[in-house]
């Protein structure tokens, strides 16, 4: 192995399987000759500052010279990562330690494989698509920032049901008093927007889904719209204020007459692949969905039958 070899580690240091998982990556990784980068703070919170050639990092730009990153933790954890990898295009690399952990490749107990195929380069990397989300307040920009999973305005007080006005490349479509809007990506179509009611859409498809929340309106439906639309959310109440979330991190006030636009990002997110199973089987191993009696029509098993 060459010298030169570096990767990133981000962690969410407060579990103890996070810390054991870490260190088994960091003492293989660099026990193969590779150099692995963590921030300081949480380098001694994983208990990890005693490993020899460890490169500690205070900050700046995390990914530069690194080959991938790779995440410990649930989907939060890599949406964290996310936010940090998203200028370089680094490739992300989750290993799941969360619940259902969507965007993570690897699970707990697949440690050993994914060590080794990160040293021997076996994996490739899949763009997904994102957001570039814009908030404007008379006319002026506020507010520029991305999402991979999904952006959403919501009302900032319980007590009060928002108001909005949703517009679709350039044309008005529907006033909604409810308790939010969701715009979400396909890669975010099992997040925020399935919770919404929203459709799964497969990463393979290049589109944009805009969500009501529980909206008190005749036309209120989930709405799947071309990658290249823009999409854009007035917040038109006057006593209700509203507040954006991008993947459920960052946060932006909204008060009466905000405007949020919505549309494609300039840079995908870089999500790494360790095998090619097909996102059916994604489904049916993360939701548990049963497929019991399923007797397919492959070719595989036509030739399994005349075989047998």
């Amino acid at each position: 192995m060459t010298d030169d070899r570096r990767v990133l580690l981000l962690a969410h240091p407060g579990r103890a399987e996070a810390r054991a998982v870490a260190r088994k990556l960091v003492d293989a990784l660099t026990g193969h000759g590779l150099q692995v980068r963590l921030l300081r703070d949480e380098a001694t919170a994983l208990g990890l500052t005693d490993v020899p050639g460890l490169e500690l990092s205070d900050g700046g730009d995390l990914c530069a010279g690194c080959e991938l990153v790779v995440v410990i933790g649930g989907d939060g954890t890599i949406l964290r990562a996310a936010e940090i990898a998203h200028a370089s295009g680094t490739p992300l690399l989750g290993v799941n330690l969360g619940h259902v952990g969507f965007l993570a490749e690897a699970e707990y107990d697949d440690v050993g494989a994914t060590i080794e195929a990160i040293v021997e380069r076996r994996y490739t990397a899949e763009d997904r698509l994102t957001i570039d989300v814009r908030v404007f307040q008379d006319g002026e920009l506020v507010t520029s920032t991305f999402a991979l999973n999904e952006a959403s305005v919501e009302k900032a007080a319980r007590e009060r049901m928002l108001e909005v006005v949703v517009e679709v490349d350039g044309r008005p479509l529907s006033r909604w008093g409810c308790d939010g809007v969701v715009c979400a990506t396909p890669t975010g179509s099992t997040a925020y927007n399935f919770s919404a009611g929203g459709p799964i859409v497969w990463p393979g498809v290049e589109a944009l889904l805009m969500v009501p929340i529980s909206a008190h309106a005749l036309f209120a439906r989930p709405l799947v719209v071309a990658p290249t639309s823009v999409l854009a959310v007035e917040v038109i109440s006057r006593h209700a204020s509203g507040v954006l979330w991008c993947d459920g991190r960052r946060t932006v006030d909204l008060p009466p007459g905000a405007r949020i636009e919505v549309r494609r990002g300039a840079h995908p997110v870089r999500l790494v692949r360790l095998h090619e199973a097909p996102f059916t089987d994604r489904l049916v191993a993360k939701f548990g969905l049963p497929v019991e009696g399923w007797r397919g029509t492959s070719e595989r098993r036509r030739r399994g039958a005349s075989d047998a």
